[in-house]
């Protein structure tokens, strides 16, 4: 959620990542485009730094490391690049739309696996597939193979 008056992403219950942590460049966008695509800069690319961040606290910023580590620079950067609109603004709130969704979903706690036991006729139906295979594999070697 983007809020406005304290210029801020709320990504987590109680954490909150100001907008001006967030540093943004701007480029041509690629593509067809004709002469619009050859002078304006409309593509954004949003970094933010997660290792030096000091509005991530500590068990925040582990987690998103772990969980988005493919996405993140070797300095513990985040870096969201949009083009795929005509407007850098728009450009510029899809990119936070994304950061807020991946750092929210980095962020969820996953749920508890609750362990069950597998029931006693699925055991018995395993164990006799294995006994069916077993029978057809001693059918298929030679008469008088006393090895297999």
């Amino acid at each position: 959620m983007i809020q406005s008056a304290g210029r801020s992403i709320e990504v987590a219950p109680r954490v909150a990542i100001p907008l001006d942590e967030i540093a943004w460049t701007v480029s041509r966008g690629g593509g067809p485009g004709g002469q619009h695509v050859n002078k304006v800069s409309t593509r954004v690319t949003l970094v933010l730094d997660v290792a030096g961040s000091p509005s991530l606290p500590g068990h925040a910023k582990r987690r998103i490391e772990e969980r988005l580590a493919s996405r993140l620079t070797r300095d513990g950067r985040l870096r969201i690049t949009c083009g795929v609109h005509r407007s850098q603004a728009a450009n510029r709130r899809e990119a936070l739309t994304r950061l807020t969704t991946l750092l929210t979903a980095a962020l969820r706690p996953r749920p508890k696996r609750v362990e069950t036991v597998v029931p006693a006729s699925e055991r018995g139906r395993r164990l006799e597939a294995k006994r069916r295979r077993g029978r057809a594999k001693r059918r298929r070697s030679a008469p008088g193979d006393e090895d297999g």
